[in-house]
């Protein structure tokens, strides 16, 4: 492989710190502002989820929906909660180092490990259904339509994988730049078409049965003298509301383009490791200088700012009833009035940071910290 991945913000540090800005005694994470309160975090529970390794930690993103919590670690455990009191249903211990996931379809849980290989689970006993390899790392986290399994490796490859056997289907081998951020983008999986953007900055649409091209586009094309500043990888998963779907990129654009054709709708100037998250016809992202930022979905105009939490190294952010909600370095979550980006509510979970992005459901919010505890809050 001659393609050069480098650990850049998404993973441990922002990307200011990571080209020595950190060392700049002028350039320093901002000093958190006392505001007035108007939420409380009401902590339900905590559990201990496994070891740490907080460079994975962004990859091995936990499920969470009404029903189901599922979680991964680096030392391959894979652990299934109960999203009402945090008790623990099972535990598989796959004996490997887990590097993406956690997918979930249909009954079926999915994890991706460092050499390559895909192991799909049952989800009410934690047993193995099979395993098989890609051509390499898994990052991304599998998705499936009940049909076939998506998986997104980090050469740039994408393999279509029958869900009752991990056969291969068809797959895709995508153009692989120079240098690129380490990170790969999960891709969207519907019924008839699957969604995925790449390190070259391309969106492309399948057809998820036989994996011909419906259409492609670029959201960012490269620019710059070196190939540091060519980069413009899409590793935040797109997301698809409605009949649009919504993608941003490193050192690019966000964009919103239509699901039939991919004709373009909007792009803004934008930088990003993360996915954004939608809520009231807005758009959300964290940006490359942790700056939170909120888009019209419609017109992709800004529509607010908030820059107070400037290199505190934030997640990804996340929905919770009706605010945004991302965590620090620090291990603090913080949580933003939706409609204008003040500050209305904040809470320290773990002084060891939180590198995950956050995960919720309806005014529950589920936290991973870079301890290994996950806790889940109640936001009222």
């Amino acid at each position: 492989m001659n393609k050069l991945f480098i650990l850049l913000a998404s993973f441990l540090i922002s990307s200011c710190s990571f080209f020595g800005q950190e060392d700049d005694p002028a350039i320093t994470p901002a000093e958190l502002e006392d505001f007035e309160s108007r939420v409380e975090f009401e902590r339900l529970w905590v559990t201990k989820t496994g070891s740490k390794k907080e460079g994975y930690l962004i990859t091995l993103r936990p499920f969470v929906s009404r029903e189901h919590i599922f979680i991964a670690d680096y030392e391959g455990k894979v652990i299934s909660l109960d999203p009402e009191t945090g008790k623990k249903n099972w535990e598989s211990d796959l004996d490997t180092n887990l590097s993406g996931g956690v997918g979930y379809a249909f009954g079926t849980v999915y994890v991706g490990n460092l050499e390559g290989q895909v192991f799909a689970l049952n989800e009410e006993s934690g047993s193995l259904i099979w395993s098989t390899t890609v051509s390499s790392e898994v990052l991304a986290r599998p998705n499936s339509n009940g049909k076939v399994v998506i998986i997104n490796s980090i050469d740039n490859q994408m393999a279509a994988l029958d869900v009752k056997t991990g056969d291969l289907i068809w797959k895709h081998d995508g153009d692989a730049p120079i240098l690129s951020v380490r990170g790969v983008s999960d891709s969207i999986v519907t019924d008839t078409m699957v969604i995925s953007g790449f390190d070259s900055g391309k969106l492309i649409s399948f057809n998820a049965s036989n994996g011909s091209i419906n259409w492609e586009t670029r959201v960012a094309l490269p620019k710059g003298r070196t190939e540091l500043e060519r980069m413009v990888d899409i590793d935040g998963a797109p997301i698809l509301i409605g009949d649009v779907i919504y993608v941003v990129s490193y050192q690019g654009n966000l964009a919103a383009y239509s699901r039939g054709t991919g004709s373009n709708l909007w792009f803004q100037d934008a930088s990003s490791h993360f996915s954004p998250t939608h809520l009231n016809n807005r758009v959300f992202i964290t940006d490359e200088d942790d700056s939170v930022v909120a888009f019209n979905a419609g017109n992709g105009r800004i529509d607010w700012s908030n820059e107070k939490l400037f290199l505190r190294r934030l997640t990804g952010p996340t929905v919770v009833s009706s605010y945004v909600a991302v965590g620090d370095f620090e291990g603090y979550v913080h949580l933003l009035d939706a409609s204008d980006g003040s500050f209305v509510g904040r809470t320290r979970v773990e002084r060891s940071g939180i590198t995950a992005s956050l995960s919720s459901y309806r005014d529950i919010l589920f936290v991973h910290s870079d301890k290994g505890t996950f806790s889940a809050y109640k936001i009222q």
